[in-house]
């Protein structure tokens, strides 16, 4: 082996080093003297580790650079309020005690890795939640749990997509989907939803950006961030489309349980018989459930000799599946319990819960601000106010929202955060108690008022 001459280590006061035979100089070489004679090819270079270009367009405001200012505030001891995210648990919602206990019951059950798919008495649950929403033909085998349904969008959207494919998507969106899309390598187009028809998705628009390219349409309905709830109406549209171009329809119905004033949700599934569509639901929000990461997604509408028609995405699915081995064991246990159990979210949306008072208060107090308005959500947990530009002229909308923050110590995301492409907009979160809200919401017209002077002035 050649002869390596040794290397100088940053650290603490070096101690005299021996003679070397292959340098010149004195007994005693000093440790300045020592380095500038070290052979330079052999010094490392030390290269910037950078993120891979498949997160160039990857973008999650709701946890963005803003949460960052609202850590660093939080750590110099001031409260923040958060309206930025839909964490039921610490505005004292809690998971019903029924599936708690049946949790705990589980656990000494739950150290080992359950089927690829999910373990099977959830699967079997979650197939007879679908039959209760008259979906038809959803087999055992058609059922995946994942960590939450964040987990399974990605992965539905990795199986999917090759570099270049399109994914239509709602405007505004929950930025997951396109992220998610971005990171497969897949292109995101944001259809309009149109804000003076109570954001309902303008199937024109659609229809005028397919392309050859287009492989599947999203629909997030009740949708976040706006509220809405679509209609049987707009969804027979919106499957027909999906029909008539060859698109994979995937539904996000994480909300369909929190629905107000006595309206009811539709399951897309429901209406798409001959469509391929994959469905996303969760724990999380109906059953308070967030931490728990308990979510699935089932496909539908490819049945009998139809089905040959999906076999090598559903193979792909396979694949994916099987590389995150299982979904966190205790968290399944809880999905059986909760879907069979009392559904406890009709006590909190009916006009006397917390949830129909919070959206009320939330929406008076709101729109009695000057150059506010806002669509009046019929579901779940938040609310897409307006800013008149003529009264509020904002260019840059998350620095506004960081001045906000700064000033009043409310957190919020803006509207440009769920893919809205004006400066306009901002999404509330509704789950405080009445007396944190109305104190939030008092926050936020103080700001404006000030904002308003200076721009008017």
């Amino acid at each position: 082996m050649p002869n390596r001459r040794p290397v100088a280590i940053a650290g603490p006061a070096a101690p005299e080093l021996p003679v070397s035979a292959n340098l010149p100089g004195p007994d005693v070489v000093s440790p300045c003297r020592f380095a500038q004679a070290i052979n330079q090819d052999e010094v490392p270079v030390v290269k910037p580790i950078l993120k891979s270009n498949k997160l160039l367009n990857v973008c999650y405001d709701i946890r963005g650079p803003v949460l960052e200012h609202a850590k660093r505030l939080e750590e110099e001891g001031h409260r923040i309020i958060k309206l930025n995210i839909g964490n039921l648990a610490p505005f004292g919602f809690d998971a019903p005690d029924e599936i708690i206990q049946d949790m705990i019951l589980n656990l000494p059950g739950s150290s080992g890795y359950s089927d690829s798919k999910g373990v099977f008495a959830a699967r079997k649950a979650i197939m007879h939640y679908t039959q209760q929403k008259g979906v038809q033909g959803v087999e055992l085998d058609d059922i995946y749990i994942g960590n939450g349904a964040s987990e399974l969008i990605v992965m539905a959207l990795q199986g999917l997509l090759n570099d270049g494919d399109e994914v239509l998507l709602p405007a505004p969106d929950y930025p997951l989907w396109t992220a998610g899309v971005s990171l497969a390598g897949g292109t995101p187009v944001h259809y309009v939803c149109d804000e003076s028809n109570s954001w309902m998705p303008d199937l024109d628009d659609i229809r005028a950006k397919i392309t050859p390219n287009t492989r599947a349409l999203v629909v997030i309905n009740p949708n976040n961030p706006t509220g809405a709830l679509y209609s049987d109406e707009l969804l027979l549209g919106l499957i027909e489309i999906a029909r008539q171009h060859g698109l994979v329809i995937f539904a996000d119905e994480v909300y369909d349980k929190i629905v107000y004033d006595g309206k009811t949700h539709t399951s897309m599934a429901a209406l798409s018989e001959d469509v391929l569509t994959v469905t996303f639901n969760s724990l999380s929000k109906s059953y308070r459930s967030c931490g728990y990461r308990a979510g699935w997604m089932f496909i539908s509408g490819l049945t009998g000799e139809n089905r040959r028609h999906g076999k090598d995405y559903f193979e792909g699915l396979g694949i994916l599946a099987s590389m995150r081995l299982c979904p966190n064991v205790p968290g399944q246990y809880a999905i059986q319990t909760a879907l069979g159990g009392y559904q406890s979210i009709n006590d909190l949306i009916l006009p006397s819960g917390r949830l129909y008072k919070q959206r009320e208060l939330a929406y008076e107090m709101l729109t009695a601000i000057p150059g506010v308005s806002c669509v009046k959500p019929e579901a779940a947990l938040y609310m897409f106010p307006r800013l008149d530009p003529k009264v509020y002229p904002i260019q840059n909308d998350q620095q506004f929202i960081l001045d906000l923050l700064l000033a009043e110590r409310v957190l919020l995301v803006q509207g440009t955060g769920f893919n809205w492409k004006t400066p306009d907009h901002f999404r509330v979160v509704f789950l405080p108690n009445v007396d944190d809200l109305a104190d939030s919401i008092n926050r936020i017209a103080r700001f404006l008022d000030g904002y308003r002077k200076r721009h008017t002035a």
